[in-house]
C-alpha cells in the first residue's frame, strides 16, 4: 500500500513536558529531557478509508497534562502532498510562547527525494524555557560569576539574522523586470543560471521568490522571538541594495542586511530592536559583528561615518553605551554592565570557524562532523572569536538547488531540509568532549544555526555555564 513517512525530531529541556506525534493508527510520545531524539511515523493508505488518501499528522505539546499547542496537517499517502492544516508552509510555523516556555517547530515538505534530498517529511519540535534573561540568571551582577571575563562567554547565534522574512525581497521584486532578475540573481547567486536555463522568460518572475526562499531565508522568527529564545551574537552585513534592482524596485535607498544581492532586514530597524531589548533586559549583553562577506560590489557599503550616524541616531536619549573589541576581550561581565556597555559592535574582527565550503555542502551533516572532530584534535587559539557553525550549506550543491526551486513551495527549502538532521548530530557533539576541546580557555565562542530554536540556545547556554564554572 502507498505511504509517506514523517521523521520527528524532538528536544525538551523542561520537566513535565511531553510531545505526542500521531498519524492514523500510530502514536509516539516523547518526554525525555535534554535528549535529541528521532522517531518515524508512516501515513499509510491501509490505515485510511477505502476512498481516502489523506491522513492527518499532528503533534501536541502538553505540560502536566495541559495542552499547550496542537499543530497538524493532512498528508496524501499516494503523492506525499500536503493540504489543509496549520503547518502547510513555513510562514505558518513561528515559535509559540506558552506560559514561561517557548515552543519552536518546523516542517519540511519532502518531495520524492531527488538529488539526495529527504524523501520523508521532517518535523522538529523543541520546548525550552523563555531565555530572555539567561545571562542575568547564569551570572547575576552580585554573584562571583559576573567577575569572569566576558571573553569566557559562549553565545547562541542565529545565522544570517537579517533573512528572517521575505518582505524586503518581495518589495524589491514587485516591479523588477525579467532582465533585471536574470542579470542580478543569475550572476550573484550559485547555480541560478542553471534554473533560468530550464524555464522560459515568462516563468522567471514567478519563480524568483522561490529562488530567494530556497537560497536565502535562514530564519523564520522575529528578531524579538530569537532574542527571547536566547541568541546574543549576530553577524550583520549592512549595505545598500544592488543598484540594478534598486532602480526598478520599490525600496528606500538605505542600509539592509545583504545576502549576496538579496536584501533583508534594514540595519536601522535591527539596531533599534536590539537596543529596545537591552533596555528591557539590562543584564543581557549582545555582540554584533558587522562583516561584508559575499556582498557584491554593486551593493554600496557604508562608510564608518554612515554606520556611526545610524548608531548615534538609534541611541539618542538612551542610557546605553557601545562597547568595542577591546571591551569584549578585556573586561568582565560585571564591568560591561556597570559601564552600560551591553551592546558591543565589532567590525571585521578576527575569528576562526569550522565552516568549510566542501564540508558544509552536505545533506547529512556527516562531513561537518568529520571537520569538527579533526578541528578538536588541534583546537584553534588566539582568536577573539571562535565561531562554531551548526548549519549545513546544501545551497552550494547544484542539483539540490535545481530540484528545490523547480519542485518547490515555501517549505521545500534545502536549508530547512538539513536543519533537524544536522542539529541531532552536531549539537550533542558540541555538548560533549569535542565541544569542550574546541572552546579552549579564552575567547568568545559562538554557536550559530539556521532557523534558530531552543535546542541550539540550550546547548550554548549549558556550555557557557560549564565554562564559567
Amino acid at each position: 500500500m502507498p505511504s509517506k513517512g514523517v521523521k520527528c525530531f524532538t528536544y525538551l529541556s523542561v520537566p513535565a513536558v511531553e510531545v505526542e506525534y500521531s498519524v492514523p493508527n500510530q502514536t509516539i510520545k516523547r518526554d525525555n529531557q535534554q535528549d535529541f531524539s528521532i522517531d518515524h511515523l508512516e501515513v499509510d493508505k491501509k490505515n485510511l478509508g477505502t476512498f481516502d488518501f489523506k491522513g492527518r499528522f499532528e503533534f501536541v505539546v502538553r505540560r502536566d497534562g495541559r495542552e499547550l499547542t496542537r499543530q497538524w496537517l493532512k498528508v496524501n499517502a499516494m503523492t506525499g502532498k500536503l493540504s489543509d492544516g496549520t503547518m502547510v508552509n513555513m510562514d505558518q510555523t513561528p515559535s509559540i510562547f506558552a506560559e514561561d516556555l517557548i515552543i519552536s517547530y518546523g516542517f519540511y515538505d519532502a518531495g520524492p527525494g531527488h538529488a539526495g534530498l529527504p524523501s520523508q517529511h521532517q518535523c522538529y519540535v523543541t520546548v525550552t524555557r523563555n531565555n530572555e534573561n539567561w545571562m542575568g540568571d547564569l551570572a547575576p551582577q552580585d554573584d562571583d560569576k559576573s567577575s569572569h571575563p566576558f571573553n569566557r562567554m559562549i553565545l547562541p547565534s542565529s545565522h544570517d539574522i537579517g533573512m528572517n522574512s521575505m518582505d524586503t525581497s518581495l518589495a524589491l521584486l514587485k516591479n523588477a523586470g525579467t532582465g533585471a532578475i536574470k542579470e542580478v540573481l543569475g550572476r550573484e547567486l550559485p547555480h541560478v543560471f542553471d534554473i533560468f536555463n530550464r524555464v522560459g522568460d515568462g516563468a522567471v518572475n514567478r519563480i524568483a521568490p522561490d529562488i530567494i526562499r530556497a537560497l536565502a531565508i535562514t530564519q523564520k522568527d522575529s528578531l524579538d522571538t530569537i532574542l527571547k529564545l536566547g541568541a546574543r551574537y549576530f553577524e550583520f552585513r549592512p549595505a545598500k541594495c544592488h543598484r540594478r534592482l534598486l532602480a526598478v524596485g520599490d525600496l528606500e535607498d538605505t542600509l539592509y542586511f545583504q545576502h549576496g544581492a538579496i536584501p533583508g532586514m534594514p540595519y536601522r530597524q535591527f539596531l533599534t530592536d536590539i537596543v529596545q531589548f537591552l533596555q528591557d533586559h539590562p543584564n543581557e549583553i549582545i555582540v554584533v559583528q558587522n562583516r561584508w562577506d559575499g556582498v557584491p560590489g554593486d551593493c554600496p557599503r557604508p562608510s564608518d561615518d554612515e554606520l556611526r550616524d545610524v548608531r548615534e541616531d538609534v541611541l539618542r536619549d538612551k542610557d546605553l553605551q557601545i562597547g568595542d573589541e577591546n571591551d569584549m576581550t578585556s573586561k568582565s561581565i560585571r564591568d560591561l554592565r556597570d559601564e552600560k556597555k551591553i551592546l558591543i559592535i565589532l567590525q571585521n574582527t578576527r575569528q576562526v570557524s569550522n565552516y568549510d565550503d566542501a564540508a558544509n555542502a552536505t545533506l547529512t551533516g556527516d562531513s561537518m562532523i568529520d571537520k569538527l572532530n579533526a578541528m578538536a584534535q588541534d583546537p584553534p587559539s588566539g582568536y577573539p572569536i571562535t565561531l562554531l557553525q551548526c548549519q549545513a550549506t546544501a545551497t552550494n550543491i547544484r542539483d539540490v538547488i535545481v530540484a528545490s526551486v523547480l519542485d518547490s513551495d515555501v517549505s521545500t527549502s534545502p536549508i530547512l531540509a538539513t536543519k533537524a538532521t544536522c542539529d541531532n548530530k552536531i549539537l550533542p557533539l558540541l555538548r560533549g568532549d569535542v565541544g569542550r576541546r574546541l572552546v579552549g580557555e579564552e575567547g568568545v565562542v559562538v554557536l550559530m544555526n539556521d532557523f534558530f530554536e531552543g535546542g541550539t540556545a540550550d546547548t550554548a547556554i549549558g556550555m557557557c555555564g560549564e565554562r564559567l564554572g
